[in-house]
């Protein structure tokens, strides 16, 4: 889960972007992770949403930039795979525009996002992630 890491800074935003090119900025971020890291990453499904709805239990003011949603590799067993859904990872749009002031901030913030949410993937915790200059 990645949350909104500018909440504090002022933004000129919401910077203004059509859904085409919000879904470019996606891919070309996925385009660019390494390509072993892809090779590895098994069954989950990469989504673009307009933003996050709270769920039960979550506060009504919650803000998320990305979400992973599965069982992370590793904690997948020799019985996982029968019947299982594909994990999914959701970047939301409009909060990431809504911190952003620029196309390169933007592209900039996506690529951080799916990073994040891929590691989530591959079983990295976001403590973890901040310490490496992802949160």
């Amino acid at each position: 889960m990645t949350t909104n890491p500018l909440a504090s800074i002022p933004s000129f935003g919401p910077f203004r972007m059509s859904e085409p090119d919000f879904d470019d900025a996606v891919q070309s971020a996925i385009a660019r992770m390494p390509a072993d890291i892809v090779a590895e990453m098994d069954n989950v499904a990469i989504f673009v949403e307009d933003g996050y709805v709270p769920g039960p239990g979550d506060h009504s003011n919650t803000m998320l930039l990305g979400l992973y949603e599965g069982t992370p590799l590793t904690k997948r067993d020799s019985g996982w795979e029968h019947g299982s859904l594909p994990d999914r990872i959701t970047i939301y749009r409009q909060p990431i525009l809504a911190i952003c002031s620029s196309r390169e901030q933007v592209i900039h913030q996506v690529t951080v996002t799916v990073v994040h949410e891929i590691a989530h993937h591959f079983g990295i915790g976001d403590e973890r992630l901040h310490e490496l200059g992802w949160g």
